[in-house]
C-alpha cells in the first residue's frame, strides 16, 4: 500500500477527526522509538517496583519496542476520553467544588472512596470498542491495513507514547497531564503499519510542584517519575491478591478501591473535563456509599451490582479485604463514639468468613476499635 505524503496528512487529520465523532478528547500520532525509556523500565523492574504486576516483565524489552510486541508496527495512534462523570461541576473555578467534595469524603472515615475513573462502566470495554470503530473506518476509507487495538490490555509504555504523540507530558506522579484536561482521562492505542505523520511531542510543566509527591498517603512517590507500586493504595487495592501489608493498612484509610490523592492536589486538575459519554456516569451510588452499605454486599450482590464494571474484576474476596481495612481505619478514628457501633457490628457478621484472608483482615480492623 503506497500513499503520497499529501494523501497521509489528510488521512491523519480525518483520523483525529473521526476519533472526536467517537467521544475521544485527543488523537495524537508517534514513532515507534521508545529506545531512551528502556534503561529506566529495567531499572523499576530490577528494584522490583512492579511488586506482583508479573506481567509488567513478562515481554521483557518488548514494552519499549513497539515493533517488537506487533510486528509490522511504525506508528502509534494514542487516543484520550475523559472520564469525569457528567454531573461533576468541571472546568476552572468548579473544579474546586469536585476536588473539595472527594476530599471531604476522604476525611469521612464512615465513606467509601472509590477511584473516580471506577465509578462507571469498565473503561477497557469502552474505548476498546471505540478504537476498534476507529479501525473500521481507516478500513473503510482505504481498504485492509495492519493495526491492533490497546487499551491498557498489553505490554505497552502508553504514558511515554502519548508524550511522544503531544498529547501531554508525564507528571512526576508518572500519570500523563495535559494542558487543558489535566490527567482525569483514559489512554488507548492502535498500533499500526500506515506511516502516518507524527505529532511533535509534549514538553512538561510540573516546573518545581511536587504537590502529588507529598500528598501520597503511603509515600510510594519516592521522587519525581519514581513510583513504588508496592505501596500504592491503586496497587494494592485491586493489584495484590493477597493480604494488604499491616504496616501499610493504616495509610489507607477509607479508600477501597484505588486512589486519587495525588491527582486531586494536582494544579493541572483544575482544567480536568467532564465526559461526553453515559459509560462513565456513576452507577449504584457509589459516588455516596459508606463502607458499612457496601461491606454488606453478599457475592451474589457485588456479582449483579457490579456487572460491567471494572471493580468486578477483583471478586468479591478482596473488596470484602479493602473494605474491613477500611471498616478498621474508622474505628481507630472513631475512638469509641457512638458511631463506631454498626461498623463493630458490621465486622461481626463477618468474623466466620469462609474466606482467611477475609477473616484475617476482619480481625486486624476489630483490634482497631482499642487502638
Amino acid at each position: 500500500m503506497t500513499f503520497s505524503d499529501d494523501n497521509l496528512t489528510t488521512l491523519a487529520l480525518a483520523i483525529k477527526a473521526w476519533g472526536r465523532e467517537l467521544g475521544f478528547a485527543e488523537i495524537g500520532i508517534a514513532d515507534i522509538d521508545l529506545s531512551r525509556h528502556e534503561a529506566g523500565l529495567q531499572a523499576w523492574l530490577d528494584a522490583g517496583h512492579h511488586g506482583e504486576m508479573d506481567y509488567m516483565a513478562a515481554h521483557g524489552m518488548k514494552r519499549a519496542r513497539p515493533g517488537e510486541l506487533v510486528p509490522g508496527t511504525i506508528r502509534v495512534v494514542t487516543a484520550r476520553m475523559n472520564y469525569l462523570p457528567a454531573n461533576v461541576d468541571a472546568g476552572d473555578e468548579a473544579a474546586v467544588v469536585w476536588r473539595a467534595r472527594e476530599e471531604a469524603r476522604a476525611a469521612d472515615p464512615g465513606a467509601a472512596v472509590i477511584s473516580v475513573y471506577a465509578r462507571g462502566r469498565d473503561y477497557h470495554k469502552v474505548l476498546r470498542a471505540r478504537l476498534q470503530q476507529l479501525a473500521d473506518r481507516i478500513r473503510g476509507e482505504i481498504g485492509e491495513f495492519g493495526y491492533r487495538v490497546f487499551t491498557d490490555s498489553g505490554p505497552v509504555m502508553e504514558v511515554a507514547l502519548a508524550e511522544k504523540s503531544g498529547i501531554g507530558w508525564r507528571g512526576k506522579h508518572t500519570l500523563l497531564l495535559n494542558r487543558e484536561a489535566g490527567s482525569m482521562f483514559f489512554l488507548g492505542e492502535l498500533y499500526t503499519d500506515l506511516p502516518l505523520p507524527v505529532d511533535e511531542p509534549a514538553s512538561g510543566h510540573c516546573g518545581q510542584c511536587h504537590a502529588c509527591i507529598d500528598s501520597c498517603p503511603t509515600q510510594a512517590i519516592l521522587g519525581p517519575y519514581r513510583l513504588d507500586a508496592r505501596r500504592c493504595i491503586s496497587y494494592l487495592t485491586i493489584e495484590l491478591k493477597g493480604s494488604i501489608p499491616v504496616e501499610l493498612r493504616p495509610l489507607i484509610g477509607n479508600r477501597v478501591y484505588g486512589c486519587d490523592d495525588c491527582q486531586l492536589v494536582c494544579p493541572w486538575n483544575k482544567f480536568a473535563q467532564r465526559s461526553t459519554l453515559a459509560d462513565f456516569d456513576v452507577r449504584n451510588g457509589l459516588d455516596a456509599a459508606s463502607l458499612v452499605g457496601l461491606f454488606a454486599w453478599s457475592e451474589d450482590d457485588f456479582n449483579r451490582r457490579l456487572e460491567g464494571s471494572p471493580i468486578r474484576r477483583i471478586g468479591h474476596e478482596r473488596w470484602l479485604r479493602n473494605l474491613a481495612v477500611g471498616l478498621g481505619n474508622a474505628l481507630r478514628a472513631l475512638s469509641g463514639a457512638p458511631e463506631s457501633g454498626p461498623l463493630i457490628a458490621a465486622l461481626m457478621s463477618r468474623e466466620n468468613d469462609s474466606s482467611n484472608m477475609v477473616r484475617e483482615h476482619v480481625a486486624w480492623a476489630l483490634a482497631q476499635a482499642g487502638s
